[in-house]
């Protein structure tokens, strides 16, 4: 059986945010056992599954995501959206765009300390546009 649910986050600011309890609400009821794929449907906000407990830790990726990927280096030439958007494409191809969750005994078996995170890389991004899909 595969359930697949469409879902929108509100606008973040630029960063790092834990985004697991908004989404365990999207899904509701879950299986016995199964797998989630979450997908995200955007080229300048990613999805990644790290640290939940210390929120210093997604200050920290922001800090050395900026410094990996600058903005307003010349050699680029995508710059009409913005100094932010051609490294929020960069950052989002790093990090990537879907995340695969195992599901066990009706949860989410994420480790103690980890949630899902949006990155989010621009500046103004807006909301974003989420596919779960459930499969058991």
């Amino acid at each position: 059986m595969v359930k697949q649910i469409e879902f929108s986050l509100p606008a973040f600011n630029r960063g790092f945010h834990l985004i697991t309890h908004e989404v365990a609400q999207e899904l509701g009821s879950l299986p016995e056992y199964g797998i989630l794929h979450l997908f995200i449907q955007h080229t300048s906000a990613g999805l990644t599954i790290n640290e939940n407990a210390d929120p210093t830790v997604r200050d920290d990726f922001e800090s050395s995501f900026n410094r990996l990927v600058k903005e307003n280096e010349p050699y680029y030439r995508h710059t009409f959206e913005g100094s932010d958007d051609m490294p929020a494409h960069i950052k989002t191809s790093l990090v990537g765009n879907s995340v695969s969750i195992p599901i066990t005994k009706h949860r989410l078996n994420l480790g103690t300390w980890q949630g899902i995170y949006l990155c989010e890389f621009r500046n103004h991004g807006g909301s974003r546009k989420l596919v779960a899909t459930v499969i058991h």
